[in-house]
């Protein structure tokens, strides 16, 4: 939301009050309160009709610095993300200046006496900070703002205009080169650098400035992030009103941030997964091939079997076979019924599938109760549907035909819904596709009494939350996994995440990627998305360049809206390029699988963006279309028909996987690759463990295990760890140079080694 116009003024309708100055500071054992008045006090007669922001600095953990603005205090409470404020080390004291907060290597320093002055430093270098005009309590005359939405119908505004009603906005300083990345997980360029955008979930698909998961978190290359604590709508302006600054701002009389320490930007991503929630392990048959029953399509048992036997004739390891909606009877939604005219034996289809293809299967849920459903008048009579404020069940036809709601914030609701999903768990399914949770109405009552703004992005998280707890408690620890659609804050807990309703098209596979690097800049360690697109079939060309990209992310799903992607569908290239992809990356598990158990211990993602591997490199600022899969591979998939790309590889020694040709870095390079091709390299000094199957995900990764090194004959000394798909982490020591390298771990276990 803009308030200004341009530099000097306020655009018509709004009315400023900028914190002026720093009048009174008050230094406690673990706090520091500063008074900030919003014009200069040089006479007693200033105290008069003067709105004053209190502005309070505590360290929620260590190289964590939270600052929270308050006008007026006498409001409802405000609801944040639930945070794990364990504390820390903590020193307040007086300066020369001012006064300062200190929590591990981050400082707060505020100056006494105007300008306003607040700045952040890691040890002697400063970060950021808030000056002259960047704190403000802002209020809107409603009649300026026509053509706006109202407060809380959408959280977004039409014109540029923020709805009628108070505000409280920061601003924090950008600097020269400095980069934004982060907010979600957006489809538009990488870096956030001049561009507005509103942190609320919608369901807009891949090609639009709106996201599913919408998380109020940005970091930068300059070693730091920031989290704005506020569930509902949270507007930034990256350097796209205040060119030098980034822009947050929340309506209501509070507003709450926190700084988060690096250096580098895995340092800050671990720091703001510690507060916000570790991704969960998911299990290792998850990472294997997922074939679905695609949206629309027309499908029976038979049908179901075609498409598995069939991947099993052309020798494609399939690992999951998921259902999607018309597993359940059309106009009946959600129901958690199997449609009897087409699945007359759900028990005894499914322990087929799993006894005699060794398959896993999941199913899609969403959290919406049509009328026709056998669960509406239970959830109604009982009070677990969300209701309007005349006590009336609220429904629409949007979607599916006079649905409801189901009221998350209700315990006996939860759990009620969660005995449902246990007897569906009982049956044999494996995992659940949670669809929606972005479509949630602000003109409701909810029964725990929260704001329906706060809710309208804060549901998704109870409603991934309720569904993975009950998985969970059936599969165990490590067994449970969703295919999740919506996100915010903390969201990262309940994985995995894919990317949503894309386009069969070149550019939505590059705007997929797009979406998948900025989530994982916002602390989510998993990601997936719909191989060849989901909306319209692909041609044949642009479903073999999206296979290579799918099999290596995280998860991988082959899906569509009205067609199925059956690999022989296309054409027999088609066939032989998903099965020499998907016996890549069962091959690949042995390092794949300990990625994801390192992005479960340190939130830092299996798919990330160059900036994590390489934060001193400044040629990896923009980049959009490659990306790193764990630390060591480089994947740049090809978005074109003739196989043409160009990638950037950093300084050192690169070798392509696939062909086994070192290339120096430092450069670009321009290349063509065929349909079973595409730039996939190992850097420097990796060590890759590769497993000795390819035919399945979750298999014994130390029998026969190949730690195959790339040091290009140097002297090697490096350790390196191996997590078996029952959780053991084996550490490998590996020394030696040329053709002579050994690898040993501490119990005597030997590895073969193979020298690349």
């Amino acid at each position: 939301m803009k308030f200004t116009d341009g530099f000097w003024a306020v655009r018509p309708g709004v009315t400023a009050a900028y914190a002026q100055e720093a009048y009174d500071l008050t230094a406690e054992d673990d706090r520091l309160v500063v008074t900030a008045p919003t014009r200069p006090i040089r006479s007693r007669g200033n105290v008069l009709n003067t709105p004053v922001l209190t502005v309070t600095l505590s360290a929620p953990a260590e190289g964590v610095i939270k600052v929270r603005v308050e006008h007026h205090t006498g409001g409802r409470p405000v609801r944040g993300f639930e945070l794990d404020e364990t504390g820390g080390p903590v020193t307040v004291e007086a300066t020369a200046f001012g006064a300062a907060l200190t929590s591990g290597s981050l400082r707060a320093e505020v100056r006494r006496g105007e300008p306003w002055d607040l700045s952040f430093w890691h040890d002697e270098t400063r970060l950021t900070g808030s000056g002259h005009k960047s704190l403000g309590y802002l209020t809107l005359d409603p009649h300026a703002t026509v053509g706006a939405e109202p407060a809380g119908l959408t959280g977004a505004s039409t014109t540029g205009l923020a709805a009628p009603g108070p505000y409280v906005h920061a601003q924090l300083d950008l600097g020269i080169g400095e980069a934004v990345y982060g907010l979600g997980e957006r489809f538009g360029p990488l870096v956030k650098n001049g561009q507005s955008i509103d942190i609320w979930n919608a369901d807009g698909g891949t090609s639009s400035e709106m996201a599913y998961k919408n998380v109020p978190f940005y970091l930068t290359n300059r070693g730091y992030g920031v989290l704005v604590n506020h569930p509902e709508h949270v507007s930034f302006e990256v350097g796209s009103e205040s060119v030098e600054r980034v822009q947050f701002s929340v309506p209501g009389e509070v507003l709450e941030y926190l700084v988060v320490d690096g250096p580098t930007p895995k340092d800050v991503i671990d720091r703001y997964t510690r507060l916000t929630g570790r991704p969960a392990v998911v299990p290792a048959w998850s990472y294997g091939l997922w074939l679905s029953t695609s949206f629309t399509t027309d499908y029976d048992e038979a049908t179901v079997n075609s498409f598995v036997d069939g991947m099993r004739e052309r020798e494609i390891p399939l690992s999951v076979f998921h259902f999607d909606c018309f597993w359940m009877r059309e106009f009946s939604w959600t129901d958690l019924e199997w449609d009897s005219r087409v699945f007359p034996d759900p028990e005894g289809m499914l322990k087929r599938l799993h006894d005699d293809r060794d398959l896993h299967v999941s199913v899609w849920i969403n959290p919406y109760i049509a009328q026709r459903s056998v669960l509406f008048s239970e959830a109604a009579e009982r009070g677990y549907l969300v209701r309007r404020a005349d006590g009336s069940v609220w429904q629409w036809d949007m979607w599916v035909a006079s649905m409801g709601l189901l009221d998350v914030t209700n315990p006996e609701a939860v759990r009620w819904f969660q005995d449902k999903l246990r007897r569906l768990l009982a049956q044999g399914v494996d995992a659940l596709k949670t669809d929606f949770g972005e479509r949630i109405p602000t003109d409701v009552v909810w029964h725990d009494g929260t704001d329906p703004a706060t809710m309208h992005n804060l549901y998704t998280q109870l409603y991934n939350r309720a569904v993975f707890d009950v998985v969970r408690e059936v599969r165990g620890e490590g067994e449970a996994v969703l295919f999740a659609r919506s996100a915010t804050t903390g969201g990262q807990q309940f994985p995995v995440h894919w990317g949503g309703d894309n386009t069969s098209t070149f550019p939505s596979m590059a705007e997929t990627l797009r979406g998948g690097l900025s989530l994982a800049a916002s602390g989510f360690g998993y990601w997936s998305h719909d191989i060849g697109g989901f909306e319209g079939t692909p041609d044949a060309a642009v479903f073999k360049r999206w296979v290579p990209f799918g099999l290596l992310s995280s998860h991988s799903r082959l899906h569509g809206s009205d067609s199925y992607r059956v690999p022989w569908a296309f054409d027999d290239e088609a066939v032989a390029v998903t099965r020499q992809f998907a016996r890549l990356k069962n091959s690949l598990m042995p390092y794949l699988y300990t990625v994801g158990a390192d992005a479960a211990a340190t939130g830092v993602s299996v798919a990330r963006p160059m900036l994590f591997e390489f934060p001193d490199d400044p040629a990896v600022t923009y980049l959009d279309r490659q990306y790193m899969l764990g630390p060591d591979l480089l994947v740049a998939p090809v978005f074109s028909v003739d196989g043409t790309v160009e990638v950037y590889l950093p300084a050192g020694t690169w070798t392509h996987l696939l062909t086994g040709e070192h290339v120096t870095g430092g450069r670009w390079l321009r290349e063509t690759h065929g349909f079973d091709s595409l730039p996939l390299y190992v850097r420097d000094g990796a060590v890759l463990a590769r497993g000795a199957r390819d035919d399945r995900p979750d298999y014994d990764y130390l029998d026969g295990l190949v730690l195959e090194v790339f040091s290009g004959g140097k002297e090697i000394r490096r350790e390196v760890d191996v997590v078996t798909v029952d959780g053991e982490r084996v550490t490998f020591l590996v020394t030696g140079s040329g053709a002579d390298v050994a690898a040993v771990a501490a119990d005597g276990r030997t590895a073969r080694v193979r020298v690349r």
